[in-house]
């Protein structure tokens, strides 16, 4: 069968994740699943929270007359309203429901905002290490992904690398933190010192730069650190996001994107992108689970759980001799790679049943990430493995 040139080419590239996940499966079938420790996909194993149950139920024992119905594209006007009080909760000015729109997770949000701002050719700025279906979704859109190193050493905003990247076709850059693989939070003094750069450049360029932040771990932080609020950093923000992390409701595609109500011509863009959620195919986020999260707007899995998780992995593998930034949020870490090519020892790792992501996958060859949003005992008992394949690598703990 012929499918298009373009599709084949991206199958070629496609995510490094699900080729792994994929190769866990044929493990686990050949050595038993307790036998196999597969810390490749962010696939939280953790339940969502009771009242997400408690509220199932209830819709369920007393259903609404027409609540599977269509309703507007943005989605339900009670819902947006929530997401709309959870936002101005957090953020230090008022977002209403005319600037929130229901969508099909992050992945639809990101694809409905790419496509109300792109021009073809215009370009958007990806940072190193990033989410690789970025790339796909900004080619979606007729976009050209310019992809701009973060500082080598701790995976923050390199405002030099970003000035040098911009020129007149830039569009967007997208932003995502608590950042997935690194874990790395971006903090407000480097946010509004990004915001400055952008107006610097938009004066220059006399254009508009817009920040996309893409923020479905921005409920896990630890250690006390606070996911600064975006409006409250970036005047041209449009935060896109999801519940797949922090209800634990991946399989359930809904999430939502909301812009600053001081962007430049917020009513347009919001026009805009309610057209671009309709025409993708999207028509409007899922009606059952949209009434579901309306009033778990305020409601998180069990944070303390995967900061637990965290200091384990972490610990036992600075203990290994690993090299590794320590996570300040999600559920991801990102060491880098004890030899120079990270699938060759991703490949290593399979030997011990080890089922890791080469950092090739998130355009940073060099480092490996590790999900670690599994049972705790998986990793308990994978301690073992990590050490043989640690000093068969030539680490020295």
């Amino acid at each position: 069968m012929a499918i298009a040139t373009k599709i084949q080419a991206c199958i070629e590239q496609s995510s490094w994740i699900r080729k792994m996940f994929e190769q866990g499966a044929q493990l686990r079938e050949k050595f038993g699943a307790e036998n196999v420790y597969d810390f490749t996909i962010g696939n939280p194993s953790v339940e969502p929270p009771q009242a997400f149950h408690d509220t199932l139920k209830a819709l369920a024992n007393a259903p609404e007359p027409g609540m599977h119905r269509y309703m507007s594209n943005a989605g339900y006007d009670e819902t947006r309203n929530a997401v709309a009080e959870f936002l101005t909760s957090r953020c230090s000015k008022t977002v209403s429901g005319a600037q929130v729109i229901m969508t099909c997770g992050a992945g639809g949000a990101l694809n409905v905002v790419l496509k109300t701002l792109l021009n073809p050719g215009e370009e958007v700025i990806i940072l190193t290490p990033f989410f690789v279906e970025y790339k796909f979704y900004i080619d979606n859109h007729s976009g050209c992904a310019k992809v701009v190193p973060t500082l080598a050493d701790t995976f923050q905003l390199d405002l030099a690398a970003i000035e040098e990247a911009i020129t007149a076709q830039t569009k967007a850059i997208i932003v995502n933190s608590p950042n997935n693989p690194t874990g790395v939070i971006y903090p407000a003094e480097e946010l509004k010192a990004l915001d400055s750069l952008l107006k610097k450049k938009q004066r220059e360029l006399d254009s508009q730069i817009y920040v996309i932040s893409d923020e479905p771990y921005a409920r896990l932080a630890y250690d006390g650190i606070e996911v600064p609020c975006m409006f409250d950093c970036i005047d041209n923000a449009i935060i896109v996001t999801s519940h797949s992390k922090d209800l634990a409701l991946p399989g359930e595609r809904i999430g939502y994107l909301a812009a600053n109500p001081d962007m430049d011509g917020v009513n347009v863009f919001m026009e805009g992108a309610i057209f671009a959620n309709r025409v993708l195919g999207f028509v409007n986020a899922p009606a059952l689970i949209q009434r579901l999260v309306t009033s778990l707007q305020h409601e998180s899995v069990d944070i303390a759980a995967y900061e637990e998780k965290r200091d384990l992995f972490y610990t036992e593998l600075i203990k290994l001799g690993f090299d590794v930034v320590k996570p300040q949020g999600g559920f991801y870490l990102f060491p880098k790679s004890p030899i120079e090519d990270d699938v060759a020892f991703v490949q290593k790792a399979q030997e011990y049943n080890i089922l890791l992501v080469p950092g090739k996958g998130f355009g940073l060859p060099g480092y490996f990430r590790i999900a670690y949003c599994i049972d705790k005992g998986i990793i308990e008992r994978s301690i073992p493995a990590w050490k043989k394949l640690a000093a068969e690598v030539g680490l020295s703990s």
